[in-house]
């Protein structure tokens, strides 16, 4: 592990001084929303893009070897200036790997825990937006969309080749503050690559979203989510979710916030889905904020229709809940309850280095919806910097203990991230 640690350190260091170098290149200033010329259009348009090199270690019971991935993530996109109320946006994504002693989910290192970062080189987006229409804009093709907390729909930010959809989707604010966003996805391009058989999932998915921000400090979301997946081995997942979520916060006084969020959805079968159901989602968290510190008690529960079938979100930001030992990557067919607190303290302090720093704790209590089971407890922790506006780094843990479900599993994380 010694030798890991100072092998990532060294090639961090490299990285760091390559990807400064890089910042000296030229890229265009972000431009007008409106160009006079097709061609100004495309001459005045926008390069961007990320680094984000990665040292993530695996050690979990029933495997022998502990797995060791070392995997830099690559983004460079182009976006054109507006025309006619039309832009376009193109971005590469890639991912290699320095030190694969792992298992990626298609090198075939099976006697290794799974580190679902894939070597893979994809059009991560491409697209097409229109504008043209007053509170209206309309985007056709591949796109990264993250809704609400990624509870249901979203990019899985954290791994090293995003989630993205195929799709046309519609976002309208003609009413105050209300936004309604309205989707079709025939594909979602998921984390694992083209290369597997499941990264790419053929849909006849709808999503609907509405928002009203018109109280102040509270953010209240509807949605319907139909999801139809046509791959037979998972048409078992095919089911329309019906749900509201309300976010929002409360200062108590001048240094004291008090922040809440509740949701409830209900979820059955639709489409091709042979199954006959319905389970419910029931999400609670209370918090306070304080001088840097914020702390949060919460409760969420997906349920379970007498063990038959559990309540499921397979285009979510899946790493983001449940712990970060991903071992409620699907939910058990019994249901799940987790109950978790959160500490965290963010240093703000211009004078300091340390400002900047945000350091977060959680604890998981993992047990059945149904049945009376006690899956098991996680702990995970994490320290990040934003170093400026170029550099970030983090370390991050998590330590899964089992009891009836999983296998107990420790996970490390060294992360190195830079944007241009």
């Amino acid at each position: 592990m010694f030798k890991k640690t100072l092998k990532f350190a060294t090639l961090l260091l490299a990285s760091t001084s390559l990807m400064g170098a890089a910042t000296t290149n030229a890229f265009a200033d972000d431009t007008a929303s409106e160009s006079k010329s097709f061609t100004e259009a495309l001459s005045s348009g926008k390069v961007s893009g990320d680094m984000r090199l990665r040292f993530e270690t695996v050690n979990q019971d029933g495997y022998s070897d502990i797995a060791n991935a070392f995997t830099l993530r690559t983004k460079l996109s182009y976006s054109t200036a507006t025309f006619s109320g039309f832009s376009a946006k193109i971005e590469f994504e890639n991912s290699i790997s320095f030190e694969d002693q792992y298992n990626s989910t298609i090198n075939g290192k099976t006697m290794y825990p799974v580190v679902a970062d894939p070597k893979s080189t994809e059009v991560n987006q491409a697209y097409l937006a229109f504008t043209g229409l007053e509170n209206t804009t309309i985007v056709a093709g591949r796109q990264a969309v993250n809704l609400d907390n990624q509870r249901f729909v979203g990019a899985v930010g954290f791994r090293q080749n995003d989630q993205t959809f195929d799709a046309v989707a519609v976002i309208n604010s003609s009413i105050p503050d209300v936004t309604a966003i309205y989707g079709y996805v025939w594909n979602v391009n998921r984390i694992l690559s083209d290369k597997h058989p499941f990264g790419n999932l053929a849909t006849n998915t709808h999503i609907l979203n509405l928002s009203y921000t018109g109280v102040k400090d509270l953010k209240i979301s509807t949605y319907a989510y139909l999801v139809d997946l046509d791959h037979a081995a998972v048409q078992t997942l095919s089911a329309q979710t019906f749900g509201i979520r309300l976010a929002g916060n409360t200062n108590l006084s001048d240094s004291l916030k008090l922040t809440y969020a509740a949701e409830y959805a209900n979820q059955s079968n639709y489409a091709g889905n042979p199954a006959a159901f319905s389970v419910n989602y029931l999400f609670a968290e209370a918090g306070v904020k304080m001088s840097g510190f914020t702390v949060k008690a919460a409760f969420e529960s997906l349920g379970s229709d007498e063990g038959n079938y559990s309540f499921q979100t397979p285009l979510a930001t899946l790493h983001k809940f449940n712990g970060w030992a991903d071992q409620f990557l699907g939910t058990p067919i019994n249901g799940l309850n987790d109950f978790f607190v959160t500490a965290s303290y963010a240093v703000k302090s211009d004078e300091s280095v340390l400002d900047g720093i945000k350091v977060s704790a959680i604890y998981h209590k993992f047990k059945s919806q149904t049945g009376g089971l006690n899956y098991g407890s996680e702990f995970d922790a994490i320290i990040s910097k934003k170093i400026n506006e170029t550099f970030n780094v983090s370390f991050k843990y998590a330590k899964y203990s089992a009891d009836t479900f999983g296998q107990d599993t420790r996970k490390f994380w060294m992360t190195l991230g830079m944007k241009f």
